[in-house]
């Protein structure tokens, strides 16, 4: 009798984790993300994950500059996905903010092209023109991680490289891009300039 009763309780232990082990196995897969679709309205808000393709990217920025390197421009698109993605930053703020400050990558100023800087990072005046950086992903990414500065007192994700950023007092003062406007520039219409870019690269998306 107890021989049967031992060999009902195992059988019954056994049946259980039968049942249990694809529920635990599967609670505990990292779920696969879902991809977001593109968002329909310009943006305000600096951080955010929406963003159009990127295809409507370079088509809104050949359009102002049709003679500009192809090949840097998909690096850079890349690019600003890449770090915006990982800092939780909007993409289309911050792509449209580096065609502001580099002039459609023309630039004309005091920040030169071989500088890595799309953001003017810096740059104050003839004796101080901005911060180099050695390479396209680090500029992007200081970039990035300064808008982020300016959006939120969330903590950075990624490896600081952007030299002012301790000097953003307080963080998250500025959440949205009019917010930007006397304080990442003197600039009292820099917020609007940016929402005219916002909303012109929306409309060519749906020309």
């Amino acid at each position: 009798m107890k021989f049967f009763l031992r060999k009902s309780r195992f059988f019954c232990v056994t049946c259980l984790l039968a049942a249990l082990l694809p529920v635990l196995f599967f609670s505990c897969k990292t779920a696969e993300p879902v991809p977001l679709p593109p968002a329909e309205e310009p943006p305000s808000a600096i951080m955010g994950s929406r963003c159009l393709p990127a295809e409507d990217w370079t088509r809104f920025f050949l359009e102002e500059n049709p003679a500009a390197d192809q090949a840097k421009l998909a690096r850079l698109c890349a690019l600003y996905r890449e770090e915006c993605a990982r800092e939780g930053v909007n993409a289309d703020v911050a792509f449209v903010q580096m065609c502001l400050e580099t002039g459609f990558l023309r630039y004309g100023g005091l920040v030169t092209a071989d500088m890595n800087n799309f953001c003017g990072l810096g740059s104050i005046g003839p004796g101080q023109p901005g911060h180099a950086f050695p390479d396209e992903q680090t500029g992007v990414r200081a970039h990035v991680q300064h808008l982020k500065g300016y959006a939120t007192a969330e903590p950075l994700c990624g490896e600081l490289v952007d030299p002012r950023y301790r000097w953003i007092q307080p963080k998250g003062k500025s959440p949205d891009i009019a917010g930007l406007a006397g304080t990442w520039a003197a600039d009292p219409a820099y917020g609007e300039k940016l929402a005219a870019l916002l909303d012109r690269l929306y409309r060519s998306r749906a020309q």
